[in-house]
Order: C-alpha cells, then sequence, then structure tokens
C-alpha cells in the first residue's frame, strides 16, 4: 500500500480534468480490490477535484465470477465508491496477456498476485502438480513459459499506460535462498492427491493432469526485460522484496491449537488452488458441479488431516515492482 500512495504522488495527470483511469489487473471476486483501489482514489482525490471523474476497470477472465465483483462494487460495506459519486466501476473479461484497454488510456495499473499465474500450462509436471517441484527438461519449459508471458504482460500494459502513468504489480516471490515459503502445504496437499488415487476417488490419468499454471519468480526474473535501463518505454521506480509473517502460525504458537491452524492453511488452499486442480476431472470438465464439490470435501479433508499431524509456519515471500511510463515534461501538474 505505501508503494501504491507513493506511485499515486508520482504520476502525471492533465490539467484538462478528463476522466482518470485505474485498471485493476486481476480482480478475482473483487474483495481484495477494495483497500488498494480506495487507497488510490482517497490520494488521487488530494490532488484533484472533488467532482473530476475517476474510471475504474476490474479485468479478470471471462469464466472469472463477475456476478460477485458486481455485487462487491455494490453492497460491500467497504466498497470504495461510498460518498464518491464520480467513481465508475467497470468490468472487462478479458486475460490480461491480451489488450484490454486504449493505448494511452490509464493513468493507474495495480495487480496483486494475479500475474503469478501464467497464460498456458506448458508441461505436465511427473509426481507433483507445481511447477517448482518440477525439473529437467520440464522446469525449463515452464521457466521459459513464465519469461515470455511476463515480457507479454509488460509490453501490454507499456501500450496500455498513459505518459506519466504507474504501475504496481505484487508477486509472491522467492527469497534468495530459493525457498518460497509455501513447499510444505504444497508436498501435504501433493500426498492428499495420492491418498484420493488409492481411494479411488480420482482415476491416475486425472492426478496426472493436475498442474497450476503458476510460476514464483524472483526479483532477478522481474528486472531481466529492464537489462539496459527500460523495457517499451517503462523504468522501474521500485522493486522490493518483503516477507509475510504467517498469522496462523503466530496464533498457533500462543494457543497450541493444532486443527485452527490446519484448517486456516487447508481453507487458504482450498480457496486459491483447489478449482485449477479440480479442472482435471472428466466429471468437472463435462460440468457435473456435484462432481466439484465432492473433490474439494474430499481434497480439504484430508489435507487438514495431514496439517494437524505436521504443523508447519507458511511464511511466505512477495515482491513489488513499480514501473513508470516516461512522460512528457508539460504533461506534469
Amino acid at each position: 500500500m505505501p508503494f501504491l500512495e507513493k506511485a499515486v504522488g508520482r504520476m502525471a495527470i492533465e490539467a484538462e480534468g478528463r476522466p482518470i483511469v485505474i485498471a485493476d489487473y486481476g480482480s478475482s471476486q473483487g474483495k481484495n480490490s477494495l483497500a488498494p483501489i480506495g487507497l488510490a482514489i482517497k490520494s488521487l482525490r488530494a490532488r484533484v477535484a472533488p467532482n473530476q471523474p475517476l474510471i475504474v476497470f476490474h479485468i479478470d477472465q471471462p469464466s472469472n465470477d463477475f456476478n460477485s465483483v458486481f455485487q462487491v462494487l455494490s453492497s460491500d460495506p467497504d466498497r470504495y465508491s461510498i460518498d464518491e459519486p464520480y467513481v465508475f466501476p467497470c468490468a472487462i473479461g478479458r486475460s490480461f496477456y491480451e489488450n484490454v484497454l486504449p493505448a494511452d488510456s490509464v493513468h493507474l495499473g495495480w495487480s496483486s498476485y494475479a500475474a503469478v499465474w501464467l497464460s498456458r500450462i506448458p508441461a505436465l509436471i511427473p509426481g507433483h502438480f507445481v511447477p517448482a517441484a518440477s525439473t529437467g527438461a520440464v522446469r525449463e519449459q515452464f521457466d521459459r513459459q513464465a519469461a515470455t508471458d511476463w515480457k507479454t504482460f509488460l509490453s501490454l500494459r507499456a501500450s496500455e499506460l498513459k505518459p506519466g502513468g504507474r504501475l504496481i504489480v505484487v508477486l509472491p516471490a522467492i527469497a534468495d535462498n530459493g525457498q518460497a515459503g509455501f513447499e510444505e502445504i504444497m508436498n501435504q496437499a501433493n500426498a492428499a492427491i495420492a491418498e484420493l488415487v488409492d481411494e479411488g476417488a480420482i482415476t491416475p490419468d486425472e492426478r496426472a493432469r493436475m498442474v497450476l499454471g503458476t510460476h514464483l519468480r524472483r526479483k532477478e526474473d522481474l528486472l531481466e526485460p529492464f537489462a539496459n535501463g527500460q523495457f517499451q518505454g517503462l523504468t522501474v521506480e521500485a522493486c522490493e522484496l518483503l516477507s509475510l509473517p504467517d498469522t496462523a502460525w503466530l496464533e498457533y504458537q500462543k494457543d497450541g491449537d493444532a486443527e485452527a491452524l490446519a484448517t486456516k492453511h487447508a481453507l487458504f488452499f482450498r480457496a486459491i488452488f483447489v478449482p485449477s486442480l479440480a479442472s482435471a476431472l472428466d466429471r468437472v470438465r463435462d460440468g457435473d458441479a456435484q462432481a466439484l464439490q465432492d473433490f474439494t470435501g474430499r481434497l480439504y479433508e484430508h489435507l487438514k488431516a495431514r496439517l494437524m499431524r505436521n504443523p508447519t509456519a507458511l511464511d511466505s515471500f512477495i515482491e513489488v515492482l513499480v514501473v513508470a511510463k516516461q512522460a512528457d515534461a508539460e504533461q506534469v501538474r
């Protein structure tokens, strides 16, 4: 949030009072966008008139639950449009690996965690479902795909940003020691999925198709396109690795409640990763909602049981990247 607030203070704003455009790249259900977009609006209001229009585009894939997005934007008590009659929320159902807005139209871009997802899954992963567990030629395919997607993402945003605009990207990251903090829960989940195969709940072929199309990047990966000082008119203003302590683990250290810890960690995994894993199931592909519910419930219970037997902290890391598009001197005020 401090990076976002600082970027808003530095971005160029036209004097004519035209609408200011904010793009939320990867909005998901919208709830997690409220605080950052709200801060951006508050910071902008310190620089512009209270009646200057602000347009907010929430962007995600067509399969995203946009009903939830609009419900959040219209009725959540923390919605950013409260007391802001000149703020206009919109939504776009398109992958951010495509053009989603016109060239030179976005003043401020925000993307939190979404760019960790790849545009495509380049290979299956023998014995696991996370790219970090892959090796050899398979790992090389994921590394190449991640590098290509990152340059594509930046190129598209470079086109969409106005001169003087700013883009803030927040991503789960790998620390300098090569650790991400999620290794234990991913390995426990992998073992839980194997248990479902043994029980006959899913088939070996379905298990083999399960891959998370994600890729954790190091700081050097994020900065590689900027090796010559800029990339397609974008320059780096900040790139910082931050650690995120596991609040659930801190509570466990106080109360020793292993079940509460396992429940929180299993719910975290279920919410973020299970839908992608379930897409490998034949019945789910055929639109069987009950099959999705059954798999989700079974995997959650198996994972929770394993986590109760093996309490572990999920301390993780994020990388915050702030980039600017070069502005003409007369545009800045």
